[in-house]
């Protein structure tokens, strides 16, 4: 039987870092179909992995490494697949807090760019983007801070040329 009290504070948690599950399913989902799918593996998974959850980090650096390993696993399962859906169309709906009209678009860009990258350099640039520590992110990813600094050169630099 399964604990009233962890199940709701898990769900109190989930339901507060909610938009960690939508950016990753938005990077790393092509339609609405997978989108949703990718949402309820991430929500499965991670009730699945709440008992290893022992409180060393947050919460939401739990969070990201959980959902972006089963972000990771589902691209790696669905590598085969014909990608169909305009990329423009997928970006421009990024909701994107305090923005106007030409910082919208300029969002839609920048997710388009990250799109194009490698599935491990958009989590690295979407941990970054949340304004994760290198520390953070070296924690969620598995890899030492000064690669977390190296790669964030390159994935800049490869941005920078997507972009222009």
């Amino acid at each position: 039987m399964v604990d009233v009290d962890k199940k709701s504070r898990f769900l109190e948690q989930v339901e507060k870092n909610q938009d960690i599950v939508h950016k990753i399913c938005a990077l790393y989902a092509w339609t609405d179909d997978e989108r949703k799918d990718l949402s309820q593996d991430i929500i499965c998974q991670l009730w699945r992995s709440y008992s290893s959850f022992r409180g060393d980090s947050q919460f939401t650096t739990w969070m990201y490494r959980v959902a972006l390993n089963t972000a990771l696993l589902n691209v790696r399962r669905n590598r085969r697949r014909v990608r169909t859906e305009n990329l423009k169309a997928r970006h421009d709906d990024i909701p994107a807090a305090h923005t106007g009209p030409d910082e919208h678009v300029g969002i839609g860009r920048l997710y388009q760019a990250i799109s194009r990258l490698h599935p491990f350099d958009r989590a690295i640039i979407l941990l970054y983007l949340e304004q994760c520590s290198y520390k953070d992110i070296a924690d969620v990813i598995g890899i030492s801070e000064s690669n977390v600094s190296v790669r964030l050169v390159r994935i800049k630099k490869k941005l920078k040329e997507l972009l222009s």
